[in-house]
């Protein structure tokens, strides 16, 4: 379980601001329900002086994506456009007491919720849905420039940052080789530009003895892989929790088959053939990935015939 602040825990059992602002005159649409995660972010602001007069917010997602936007919308109330242009995820964050690394991407898809609706307001053209650059991961419709803000903005250095941050990478796992290649150019471009450090010249010591280094203690050893029975019964108990709720609609999920960190579900009663399979899937392997703690891929399949 995720060490949740009070803050957090408060914006999410009690949020503020949440609904529709009837005279909002900026409006920024983020994400998608389909990729788990759709924030609507409404501003009434002053047109003579450009202050934020009133915001308001509507979230699909989880505790983390309303305590994130509800709090933003507190954060942003009375600024003007530029100084809530300059508010970024890591304030949204800071302003919550933190957040889980694996839900920064909640922060994330504030600030960029905010922008979107500063550039509505402006009546400028909002990048967004993969329109700037290549989409990298499918599965949750990120694009190349949104994973380069993010890794340039928050310092990313690993796939799994960029995972927690943006969620890209957090599905099947195929798009980990593109984020690898954007980590390597984004963090290659600022280590060009970065300044070097002034070297000082060290002024004359005073000889002094010095003490023997302390041999280090020897590393823990390495936590032992999980085997495939604690595998299959920890995938078995994430069911286990899911099922009330698939039932309660006429459908049930069966385990099939496990392969590394794919996992081959048959989706049977109602949730066979639904329209809305593909978001039970969704939800299974988010589920799936906050028990493993790593990216998990779940495919639907169907029973293999015994002989």
């Amino acid at each position: 379980m995720w060490d949740y602040s009070d803050k957090v825990k408060d914006y999410f059992f009690n949020p503020v601001n949440a609904g529709v602002l009837e005279e909002a005159n900026a409006v920024g649409d983020v994400g998608s329900i389909s990729c788990g995660d759709a924030l609507r972010l409404m501003l009434k602001v002053d047109p003579e002086t450009d202050v934020i007069l009133d915001a308001r917010f509507q979230t699909f997602g989880c505790g983390s994506a309303i305590a994130s936007s509800s709090a933003l919308t507190e954060m942003i109330k009375g600024m003007t456009l530029d100084q809530a242009l300059k508010v970024t995820n890591q304030d949204i964050a800071a302003y919550l007491d933190g957040l889980p690394p694996e839900k920064m991407h909640c922060s994330v898809m504030g600030a960029e919720a905010l922008h979107a609706a500063i550039a509505n307001y402006r009546g400028e053209e909002w990048k967004d849905d993969h329109e700037e650059g290549e989409l990298v991961c499918k599965c949750f419709g990120v694009d190349a420039a949104l994973i380069e803000r993010t890794v340039r903005d928050n310092g990313l250095v690993t796939v799994e940052q960029v995972a927690n941050y943006t969620k890209a990478g957090g599905g099947c796992c195929s798009c980990h080789e593109k984020i690898e290649d954007i980590l390597i150019a984004v963090n290659g471009e600022l280590a060009a530009t970065a300044k070097p450090a002034i070297v000082q010249q060290p002024k004359p010591r005073t000889l002094v003895q010095i003490a023997p280094l302390k041999p280090e203690p020897a590393p823990a050893p390495a936590k032992p892989a999980m085997t495939m029975v604690r595998k299959i019964q920890l995938i078995e108990k994430v069911l286990e929790d899911i099922r009330p709720s698939l039932k309660m609609d006429g459908g049930n999920a069966e385990l099939i088959d496990v392969d590394g960190d794919t996992v081959y579900l048959h989706l049977t009663g109602a949730c066979m053939g639904c329209s809305s399979s593909g978001l039970t899937i969704a939800g299974i392997q988010e589920r799936l990935m906050l028990a493993f703690g790593k990216p998990m891929r779940v495919v639907p399949s169907k029973p293999t015939a015994e002989v």
